[in-house]
């Protein structure tokens, strides 16, 4: 990454370069005023040149390193056991990073689980003006009385309806291992087809596209945040949104993490640094550098610790607990092989002496 400090001494260079040429073409200045100017530039340039060489070697290094971890990534997810049997859905931000969504998956595959779609939220979901809210509630509406779900109030007035979506969008995706119906009569589990034709009817509105089967409910979700930070940093309505739907998705599933990348990692007002500042960070684990190997495996460790009954917490590179888990989360127990007895020629076992 070039940075400020590289081209700030680059301007400067510029900037010399023409004084210099002024200078070369005027006989106005004495020669020991253009020996300064040509000292000058040519000790910018060497800055220049040193500055470049160190933002490659950090370039090289951050390079190796990822190799590294890319290689070692099935040791670190423990070789397909880590999380063995899971089921993870990706809820993806409008401007999610595809790197993101790519490294999540494979790192859910080399820790052992299985993917089983994706729910892309569009620019419409969150949009809180009042034609497009008044249309989303007109589906969230229509969806319930057909399922017979109660609807939660909102926490937040503005975003009420985006709540309640992800309140039933999470019905037809997500499900809490050995989830069963409520006693007393409540409702059952929505049956494949009512999940689809939910899902379905937030995308012939508008609000979601899908791929993969996301209906095969998936006991952990990752959220994947935008890649660029909002003009109108904190307040962004598309931050204010993914506050309320992160609470509603982590309610549901067994574990939530919310991945963000590097490009926006610190910065004021980015969706990673909002859910951190929120009250959401009870109840999810965020990452701030998942578009790395480093983060994706986090992304996945970060499950087995909330898995294992351990609290959220943030990792990454900035304004995070932790770079990672600490300790790192390994493989619960797995089944040891049977040992068969030794068999004499009878086929019988022998018997052992007193």
């Amino acid at each position: 990454m070039i940075d400020f400090r590289y081209h700030l001494v680059s301007i400067v260079a510029v900037f010399l370069a023409l004084a210099v040429g002024i200078v070369l073409g005027s006989t106005e200045f004495q020669p020991n005023a253009l020996s300064i100017l040509q000292s000058t530039s040519n000790s910018v340039k060497s800055q220049l040149s040193a500055a470049s060489a160190q933002r490659d070697a950090y370039a090289a290094q951050a390079s190796g390193a990822d190799a590294f971890l890319q290689s070692s990534e099935a040791v670190l997810l423990g070789q397909g056991h880590l999380l063995e049997g899971q089921k993870v859905v990706l809820v993806t931000e409008p401007g999610a990073p595809p790197a993101i969504i790519d490294g999540v998956k494979r790192a859910a595959a080399a820790a052992g689980a299985t993917v089983t779609g994706q729910v892309a939220l569009t620019p419409a979901f969150n949009d809180l003006s009042g034609a497009t809210q008044s249309r989303l509630s007109s589906v969230n509406g229509s969806i319930a009385n057909a399922d017979g779900t109660t609807l939660t109030p909102g926490a937040d007035p503005q975003t009420t309806y985006q709540q309640q979506a992800a309140q039933l969008i999470a019905s037809a995706i997500v499900a809490k291992p050995d989830t069963q119906a409520q006693p007393g009569g409540g409702p059952a589990p929505l049956s494949q087809a009512s999940a689809l034709t939910l899902l379905n009817a937030y995308a012939q509105a508008g609000f979601l596209t899908l791929s993969g089967t996301p209906t095969d409910r998936a006991g952990l979700v990752v959220i994947i945040a935008p890649g660029s930070v909002p003009a109108t940093g904190a307040t962004d309505p598309g931050n204010e949104v993914l506050v309320a739907i992160a609470q509603q998705f982590a309610a549901a599933s067994a574990a939530t993490v919310a991945a963000g990348s590097t490009a926006t990692s610190g910065q004021q007002g980015s969706a990673i640094s909002v859910l951190r500042s929120s009250s959401a960070s009870s109840q999810l684990s965020t990452v701030d550098n998942a578009d790395t190997t480093q983060g994706q495996i986090t992304v996945m460790q970060a499950f087995a610790v909330l898995l294992a009954g351990g609290k959220p917490s943030s990792y990454g590179i900035s304004g995070a607990a932790a770079v990672g888990p600490d300790p790192v989360p390994t493989p619960s127990g797995t089944a040891s092989p049977t040992t068969q007895p030794t068999t004499t020629g009878n086929g019988r076992p022998p018997v052992k002496k007193k």
